[in-house]
């Protein structure tokens, strides 16, 4: 398979330096290595710029979502940047950096697919609006945006309109929600799987259902987004909003593994690494041992 390797050095949606430094992180513990192990050809497109912008002028642009012009330019250039790997039969891999860069990825795949789904394996649901959000950092937003919720620069960001619709959109590992995400996904029917879910009916049920689910729906394209705190806190203490009682590592790989071999997934985000947030490299050994496995199924 023909991967690039997008890097987005991003914190300005979670508000918190360390994790725009993981795409390189990745990089020099071995991340183009690992992925050409598996004899895929690996390319790597570098890194979307991303600006600096003084902390004092974070609410310069919007009085709730922090540094809300430099995210939607970066991901801008991250949608076009998805969408010209698809274009040339490549699996766009996009290294952040923080969650904010899915709206950018999902543009990308949305503008190339006609039907697209969104596999979101997450601790939190990213889909709060200005209006819900309790913290401005936009990072908390992408989903919602890419589902047509949320202020017209986010849902209308690299072409007008919703890019997956809802009933699409599949939510796994989620245990830390908001009360405005809560009602909307009661209001919109979005599947929903939580951590409790995922030990009850286990992992395998669920991602069985959601294949059958797209099936049905006659959908073969697939965006994955997988952030890094959908794992228990215990095992990734290098990531921003960790949070007790997630999944186990197991069952992260039993997830991806069932997503990849089923051949609908076409383009992915791995994100929310900050190995500044830990002593060690107990987290990015983590995460490149998590990147070696998806090579060896995608």
């Amino acid at each position: 398979m023909k991967i690039n390797v997008i890097g987005v050095p991003l914190f300005l949606g979670c508000d918190r330096k360390g994790v725009d430094l993981a795409p390189n992180k990745l990089r020099e513990k071995g991340l183009l290595q690992i992925l050409e192990k598996q004899n895929h050809d690996v390319f790597d497109l570098g890194n979307i710029y991303v600006p600096q912008v003084k902390e004092c002028d974070k609410f310069s642009c919007h009085s709730n979502m922090k540094y809300i012009d430099t995210i939607l330019g970066v991901n801008k250039n991250l949608a076009q940047s998805v969408y010209n790997s698809l274009s040339s039969d490549s699996f766009p891999l996009v290294i952040g950096g923080d969650h904010s860069l899915g709206l950018g990825s999902i543009c990308g795949a949305s503008k190339y697919f006609d039907n697209l789904a969104v596999i979101w394996i997450d601790a939190h649901g990213d889909i709060n609006t200005p209006d819900t959000s309790p913290s401005g950092n936009v990072h908390g937003m992408p989903l919602g945006a890419a589902m047509g919720f949320g202020d017209s620069s986010l849902t209308n960001l690299y072409f007008d309109g919703k890019k997956v619709n809802p009933k699409n959109v599949y939510l796994i590992g989620a245990r830390d929600l908001d009360k405005g995400e809560t009602l909307l996904i009661e209001e919109e029917g979005i599947n929903l799987y939580s951590t409790v879910d995922v030990k009850e009916k286990g992992i395998k049920f669920i991602i069985n259902e959601i294949l059958s689910n797209l099936k049905e729906k006659n959908i073969d394209n697939v965006h994955l987004s997988f952030d890094i705190d959908c794992i228990d806190s215990e095992f990734v203490p290098g990531t921003g909003t960790p949070v007790p009682h997630g999944m186990s590592t197991d069952e992260a790989k039993s997830s991806l593994q069932l997503l990849f071999n089923s051949g609908k997934v076409k383009s992915m985000d791995f994100v929310e690494l900050n190995t500044e947030l830990e002593d060690g490299d107990k987290t990015i050994d983590l995460c490149l041992n998590l990147i070696d496995f998806i090579s060896k199924n995608i």
